[in-house]
């Protein structure tokens, strides 16, 4: 294979090159195809040649040649700085890598790779590298497509209660594995969270004369099995220009809502009531369940301490002013409001009753519970039901 031969004029404008930029002597002979050593000897024997020029130190080129060196320099100058405006209006003051690799794809044809990533201050190889990953990449957004959709009507579903740990915790039950990040990462991108509500107004009024029940909870709020223990509280519900208020009874071994009722009014009723629903739900026995409250007028009632004491149901109290005694029913209505409540308005009692129904159906046979292993409260209280029978059949 023969050697290559380069003109005089090759050579010149090859050193001129390298003199005008100011790079080094291997990044201009990658750029032109040279060997690198070849080019250090141009220039070295050029600069020589100035050295030894004759008076003047005008070196070894003529008039013309001269005028032609300024020319190219001066061209060079001007079409790094048309490079450098193009990319500022193309970044958009957002220089990242992926930016400056895309500028110089788009550009390519116009001014060269080399040029560019050496305007850019990047290397050409990365840029090379970056090109042959654009399959990836563009796969990952496919995917990325795909899982934002599936998180979006995850979210619909929840009427926008749902977090990135729920989420997850849904895809992962649907579909497949997905890191939580990811999710969160793809949420954040499309505005989506979940909703955090504070509870703002207080329904709990002692009655000072009525001696109090025991506490025979303690702040454990769980339990080893469904209808052992259970607990309840009183809420405040906006309908139209007043309040509903809801009562619940849940179980604190599956958190499911097993009785609730919802009137215009606080009065002992409206506790005695959701207890009698609790009770139907249980199939009408539940001698021994023990019912966790606070010591509201409601709860120290002789109606509800008849209605109890009926049932086989024993009462447990916690102290008065503190939220921390009953906080798996606090818990509770902060998520109701949270997800029911918001962007909600009811005018009449007919929608808010429907509402809350269909929430409180929905949240015992699908809403996912963290304290739960992101189970539903029915599914939890199922999968205690399998175990029970599994443990019978190996006896």
């Amino acid at each position: 294979m023969g050697t290559a031969r380069y003109s005089g004029e090759f050579k010149r404008d090859a050193v001129a090159l390298v003199e005008s930029s100011g790079r080094r002597i291997p990044s201009v002979a990658r750029e032109l195809g040279v060997n690198p050593e070849s080019l250090r000897q141009w220039v070295a024997r050029s600069r020589a040649e100035a050295a030894t020029s004759g008076a003047g130190g005008e070196g070894p080129l003529n008039p013309a040649e001269r005028e032609e060196l300024r020319r190219l320099r001066k061209q060079v100058r001007e079409l790094e700085l048309e490079i450098l405006r193009k990319a500022a209006a193309y970044f958009q003051g957002d220089g990242s890598m992926t930016g400056r690799w895309r500028f110089i794809s788009d550009h390519r044809d116009l001014y060269g790779v080399r040029r560019l990533c050496r305007v850019l201050d990047v290397s050409a190889s990365g840029f090379y590298r970056w090109i042959a990953a654009a399959a990836a990449r563009a796969a990952r957004k496919a995917a990325d497509e795909d899982l934002g959709a599936r998180i979006e009507k995850i979210h619909g579903e929840s009427n926008g209660a749902y977090g990135v740990p729920r989420i997850t915790r849904e895809l992962r039950e649907r579909h497949a594995a997905v890191n939580h990040k990811r999710v969160a990462r793809l949420m954040r991108e499309r505005g989506l969270a979940g909703r955090h509500l504070r509870r703002t107004v207080r329904t709990t009024v002692a009655d000072q004369s009525v001696p109090p029940a025991p506490d025979l909870v303690g702040r454990v709020f769980a339990a080893p099995a469904p209808d052992v223990r259970s607990c309840g509280d009183i809420t405040y519900l906006p309908v139209g220009g007043s309040w509903m208020y809801l009562a619940t009874v849940i179980d604190m071994h599956s958190r499911r809502v097993v009785g609730w009722s919802l009137a215009e009014h606080m009065r002992a009723d409206l506790v005695v009531d959701a207890v009698r629903s609790a009770v139907a739900a249980r199939g009408g026995d539940v001698r021994g369940v023990v019912f966790h409250s606070d010591r509201g007028m409601q709860y120290t009632s002789a109606a509800f301490a008849e209605v109890c004491r009926a049932h086989g149901i024993r009462r447990s109290m916690g102290r008065v002013g503190s939220s921390y005694d009953n906080a798996l029913a606090e818990s509770f209505f902060a998520t109701l409001k949270r997800e029911l409540l918001y962007g909600s308005r009811w005018m009449t009692r007919i929608q808010a009753r429907m509402a809350v129904f269909a929430w409180i159906a929905w949240y015992n046979l699908k809403r996912r519970h963290s304290a739960l292993g992101y189970c539903s409260p029915v599914d939890y209280e199922r999968q205690h039901t399998s175990s029970i029978d599994n443990l019978d059949l190996v006896a």
